[in-house]
């Protein structure tokens, strides 16, 4: 067994460590949002229309994969078990490997994608003028929205809701037109944007917080690969 560096070692583990807290905070929450009543009628509540339980499924798999990660990546260091460093190594890697792709494809496929977004608005918006229990509860959804991200309709605005227009016309009316963001539509002053744009538009504007927050996140990752090769070397073969 070779020579090995206490603050690789160390440094290693705290990594880990912290690597795998955050994969239990994750998986405890997305449990509980999965299997508590209470949990999921929060999240229909911040983000209805959305098929909460894939997500909460989803963040189950990631705090799962992350937690045993860590653990691979804490006993590796402290045992100074190259099996479980090569392993962490191997998973590690694996999800780098993934985020790299993903990005690639959200760059190359970046305007197909706003694109698949503008059809899916398009394709629902005939939603808005119809009386059935599934369109209703769809233009409630649309009517909080509106009222919370100061829009109104889905597609061109206003005139998205037809006759229902009345009926939501609330949560569309403009207090003041200071920044000429709104209109005049069937005698009421109603912001121009509409949802659907809005939601574009919001994409748009956090791509770059997103890209950051995935860049620290692969620095970290790469400096977890460096540590556990180092590491997986230093220990040599039993």
């Amino acid at each position: 067994m070779g020579a090995v560096s206490g603050f690789i070692k160390y440094s290693m583990f705290i990594f880990n460590f912290i690597f795998w807290v955050c994969g239990s905070v994750i998986l405890g929450i997305s449990v509980y949002a999965r299997t508590s009543k209470f949990g999921q009628e929060i999240i229909r509540g911040e983000a209805a229309g959305l098929n909460t339980h894939a997500a909460a499924n989803l963040l189950i798999a990631v705090g799962t994969i992350i937690m045993v990660l860590g653990f691979l990546g804490c006993c590796g260091a402290m045992k100074e078990s190259r099996c479980m460093l090569l392993l962490f190594f191997i998973g590690l890697l694996v999800i780098v490997i993934i985020q790299i792709v993903a990005g690639v494809l959200g760059i190359t496929f970046k305007s197909k994608i706003e694109k698949a977004f503008v059809k899916t608005f398009e394709h629902e918006v005939t939603t808005l003028t119809k009386d059935d229990p599934q369109s209703l509860a769809f233009q409630k959804n649309l009517d909080k929205m509106q009222k919370k991200f100061k829009c109104c309709g889905l597609v061109k605005g206003a005139a998205d809701w037809g006759r229902n227009f009345y009926k939501y016309s609330a949560s569309c009316e403009c207090p003041n037109d200071i920044f000429n963001d709104c209109e005049d539509y069937e005698g009421k002053h109603v912001y121009r944007e509409s949802c659907g744009q809005y939601l574009i538009t919001y994409l748009k504007k956090n791509l770059m917080i997103v890209a950051g927050i995935a860049f620290g996140v692969a620095v970290i990752e790469i400096l977890g690969l460096v540590f556990s090769y180092v590491l997986w070397r230093q220990i040599g073969p039993n």
